[in-house]
């Protein structure tokens, strides 16, 4: 079972993902809408969306998104660190 520390650190980076991945999510919507003239599809499996819209906004949101999410749970990880004096115990390498 978790101990205190990391039920406090699980808390903590899955704030910063989910805000991480909520910025990136609507900054990719407005780059998306300045680069093509037109809002994302909503519903990409619609057959009233073109495939190549749909692949490409898929590949946007999904990878734009997890990057997001990622260097915020790494930002997390560094202030937990920072914090702490150590790092996370499902992150410490046993040499």
């Amino acid at each position: 079972m978790a101990d205190k520390g990391d039920i406090g650190y699980r808390v903590m980076a899955g704030a910063a993902a989910f805000a991480g991945g909520f910025v990136a999510k609507k900054a990719i919507t407005l780059v998306w809408k300045k680069t093509t003239g037109k809002e994302p599809p909503t519903n990409p499996e619609s057959p009233d969306v073109a495939l190549s819209e749909a692949i490409g906004w898929a590949v946007v949101v999904g990878v734009g998104v997890e990057i997001a999410r990622l260097v915020a749970t790494r930002a997390a990880v560094h202030q937990w660190a920072k914090g702490t004096g150590e790092l996370p115990s499902h992150l410490k390498v046993d040499a």
